[in-house]
């Protein structure tokens, strides 16, 4: 998952929220790589990708920093905690007898039952908190930022634009933006849109002592994004 819009996204979403649970099948792999690698897992997806429907398992955390214990720089996997991973998922699968074995499989099993193939799985790690922080920042509506920037009544505040995980408020010039950047108004606007975003942060994600606006100009937007929101956000 890496939108809110993600299926996977909403599904775990409605674990956090108590409306649903992890898998059972799934629930002694969830236990081991929690106790192996002092984690908690809140859910654990399994699906197929290209080529040829190779298998694929998420381990979903909640937060972050237990996401990046399996990972390496640049974006990547651990590969051994992907392998340990894949073997803790064929041995807690197989004590079930619900891994698919042969084509004919079908001839055999229980249909009440789903079985999965495990060969050659895919095995990747997600966090749930970073993707409900860019949901919540999200759905602060343009109005709800034209409300603010009324509020606020600077001459030389341009535009508020809230994007991913963060908010930034656009001066007109380059010069204001270093006059802001150390000035009390930094704060006391950081302070303003967190009372905003709080009700929108339902699994409060975000800290007020933690949280920080940031500027950038209206100059520096149309003179080296040619004034498009699109080339900006690239």
């Amino acid at each position: 998952m890496i939108m809110p819009s993600d299926q996977d996204y909403k599904e775990t979403k409605l674990i956090l929220q108590g409306k649903a649970s992890i898998k059972n099948e799934f629930k002694p792999l969830a236990e081991w790589i929690n106790s192996t690698y002092d984690v908690k897992t809140i859910n654990i997806l399994y699906d197929t990708i290209e080529p040829n429907n190779r298998p694929r398992l998420q381990i979903c955390f909640e937060f972050l920093n237990e996401k990046k214990k399996f990972d390496l720089a640049y974006f990547s996997f651990d590969p051994e905690k992907q392998k340990a991973v894949g073997e803790a998922l064929k041995r807690t699968l197989g004590a079930q007898a619900l891994i698919k074995k042969a084509w004919f499989w079908n001839l055999f099993k229980n249909i009440n039952k789903r079985y999965y193939v495990v060969d050659d799985i895919f095995v990747y790690f997600s966090a749930f908190e970073p993707i409900a922080r860019q949901e919540a920042n999200e759905s602060i509506s343009k109005k709800s930022l034209e409300r603010l920037k009324e509020q606020i009544e600077d001459k030389n505040l341009w535009e508020i634009f809230n994007a991913f995980e963060g908010v930034t408020f656009f001066l007109y010039t380059d010069e204001q933006v270093k006059q802001y950047d150390n000035s009390g108004e930094k704060q006391r606007w950081s302070k303003m849109y967190f009372e905003i975003l709080k009700d929108h942060d339902e699994f409060h994600y975000y800290n007020e002592h933690d949280f920080s606006i940031s500027f950038d100009s209206k100059e520096n937007f149309d003179n080296n994004y040619q004034s498009n929101w699109y080339y900006y956000m690239k």
